[in-house]
């Protein structure tokens, strides 16, 4: 599917896939991944191994996805231009095809006689061999862009199947992951949760800095397995999502709101991740930030991930580096949506925001000291 499309890309950006931000080396990339996911699906003969394998499909699904609408953006945004060149032109490409026209339906010999005789003829003839190229080249040009248009014209066209098999694949295996956490019993524990100590913790505090201030109470017995500690990397620590950065730590939002933390705008039901192998903390509904996933990836270091629709794992499982930690809430636009996105030229919405908040010992920290750095804006 994937495969099938990026050959489309490099067709109609007229590149090769050389660079991993061209859609088609993206597409490419995406299409590897999906293989070597389906290797690890068919492999998987444990609840971890088969978690492992469901989130690199998702992750090749959605960054499958990704190239795919970037591509037809793109193929939108240069089929418009191609039209328009051509509708500034129309003139002269008329003309153009005028006298293209009337060049192959003239005999041959009338082309090479005068009026005024053999003068006029050789005079004709010198003038017409100096036009020629020119109109040899115009035509070459003009019969380019038309291919091109209609390359790009057929892969918008053909892309409504493309994107429904897409989004429907990315549904089952997010469907399938769900379903893989909820049977996995094999993941290390540090502690087993107190619940009772967490009902009231929730209970009992208003803000998100006195609930990770009393985390501790939700412990009721260690486990033997060890803290994860993951100073040595940190500054390079992977974002827990596929997003843009809109707000950094300490800024301001449009309401003079300043948060200690980032937030992240996402696609709907986009999946988040562990940066780190970490200790999960808490994982459910937390006071207004929805659902929230805090995990321990050294000790006395918690991240904050808020906004979530869904959770995944319980309190003192020690998950891996990418373990799918919950999902983003809202709805995945039909197929119809994206290509109307497209044709105007618009990039897929990012309408889902995640609040990532770290903090050290009693301390929030710029998530910029943790996290390599990302792409974003800020309003």
């Amino acid at each position: 599917m994937i495969r099938a499309l990026a050959l489309l890309f490099c067709l109609s950006t007229g590149t090769t896939a050389t660079a991993q931000t061209d859609p088609a080396a993206a597409a490419e990339a995406a299409a590897a991944r999906l293989e070597n996911a389906a290797i690890m699906l068919s492999e998987a003969t444990t609840g971890r191994a088969r978690v492992d394998a469901l989130t690199e499909t998702v992750r090749a699904y959605e960054d499958g996805l990704v190239a795919l609408r970037d591509g037809l953006r793109r193929a939108a945004i240069r089929e418009r231009a191609i039209r328009l060149e051509f509708e500034a032109r129309r003139d002269e490409v008329s003309r153009l095809v005028g006298v293209l026209t009337t060049m192959s339906a003239a005999p041959t010999p009338l082309l090479l006689l005068h009026p005024s005789g053999p003068i006029g003829t050789a005079r004709s003839g010198m003038i017409l061999s100096e036009i020629t190229p020119a109109l040899q080249a115009e035509a070459e040009e003009l019969r380019t862009r038309l291919e091109e248009l209609s390359v790009l014209s057929n892969l918008q066209q053909d892309a409504a199947a493309t994107l429904e098999a897409g989004m429907r694949g990315v549904q089952d295996s997010r469907t399938a992951l769900s379903q893989a956490i909820s049977e996995r019993t094999d993941l290390p524990r540090r502690f087993v949760e107190d619940r009772v100590g967490m009902a009231t913790l929730v209970a009992a505090t208003d803000t998100l800095a006195g609930f990770a201030d009393g985390l501790s109470v939700s412990i009721a017995a260690e486990g033997d397995a060890p803290a994860p500690d993951a100073r040595a990397r940190r500054g390079s620590l992977p974002a827990p999502v596929q997003g843009t950065l809109i707000r950094r730590y300490g800024e301001a939002d449009a309401a003079g709101t300043v948060r200690p933390g980032w937030i992240l705008a996402t696609r709907p039901r986009a999946l988040v991740t562990a940066p780190a192998a970490a200790t999960i903390r808490y994982a459910g509904p937390l006071l207004d930030l929805g659902n929230v996933s805090i995990i321990e990836p050294a000790p006395d270091v918690l991240i904050v991930l808020a906004g979530l629709g869904e959770v995944y794992g319980n309190p003192g499982e020690v998950v891996p580096e990418g373990a799918p930690l919950g999902l983003m809430p809202g709805e995945t636009p039909n197929a119809q949506a994206i290509l109307t996105e497209a044709a105007q030229g618009m990039d897929a919405p990012r309408s889902e925001t995640l609040y990532v908040e770290v903090r050290d010992g009693q301390d929030t920290a710029d998530p910029g000291d943790w996290f390599a750095p990302l792409s974003g804006r800020t309003e």
